[in-house]
């Protein structure tokens, strides 16, 4: 499948990985975590981007974003890479190249994909071993949707609302569904080879490299 200029992508919701160079920490510290979610609502503001999910791991990260203009993602997330590696080599002394490559996009093209992309993104601390249940991690929606946390610049999945009809009932059924996946492998690792989710188009901005093993 060719691949397609990222200023051609399609409004929609889209999974966004964003991995360090070969595997390395781009999260030291708490501050680095605060840092780049600041900067990120900085940039999802300002260029009209809906985040719906998000986790922050140790070495690369997960977003979920709804957009309606390809060319909009393109420079936020452009803006946003530079703008935190700036700052990561600045506190570090670090040089070199901080992210591996260009970030890497996949199209959520069906509304009844849109929670378990939700809960596969936030099952990765869980994955990791990093701990045993989800609302114990701090770098993650999860208890957005699963506790009713208001969160300054998350924009609640639309097919959330399908959950219930009131708060505390959605609340009740994320919970559930998301146990459910927690138990049996995940739904879009089942469906989806890896980040490369075959049955979704996936957009990057230079050949094919090596693929890395993330969550």
């Amino acid at each position: 499948m060719p691949r397609i200029r990222r200023g051609m992508l399609n409004a929609g919701t889209y999974h966004i990985l964003v991995q360090g160079n070969n595997s390395q920490l781009v999260f030291r510290e708490q501050w680095d975590y605060q840092n780049y979610m600041r900067l990120l609502g900085t940039h999802i503001t300002k260029h009209e981007l809906k985040l719906h999910h998000f986790v922050l791991m140790p070495n690369h990260l997960h977003l979920v974003l709804g957009i309606t203009d390809g060319k909009a993602l393109s420079k936020a997330m452009q803006g946003l890479n530079v703008a935190y590696a700036a700052f990561y080599r600045k506190r570090y002394r670090y040089s070199g190249h901080l992210w591996q490559g260009r970030f890497k996009s996949s199209q959520v093209d069906r509304d009844n994909l849109l929670l378990a992309c939700g809960r596969f993104v936030e099952l990765n601390p869980i994955r990791a071993s990093l701990v045993k249940h989800p609302g114990e991690y701090a770098w993650s929606s999860y208890r957005v949707y699963a506790e009713g946390i208001n969160h300054a610049f998350i924009s609640l999945n639309p097919s959330y609302k399908a959950l219930g009809a009131t708060p505390q009932e959605r609340q009740f059924q994320y919970r559930r569904f998301f146990e459910e996946g927690s138990h049996r492998s995940p739904e879009f690792p089942e469906r989806f080879d890896s980040f490369g989710f075959p049955a979704m188009r996936i957009h990057r901005g230079r050949p094919r490299k090596p693929r890395m093993a993330v969550v």
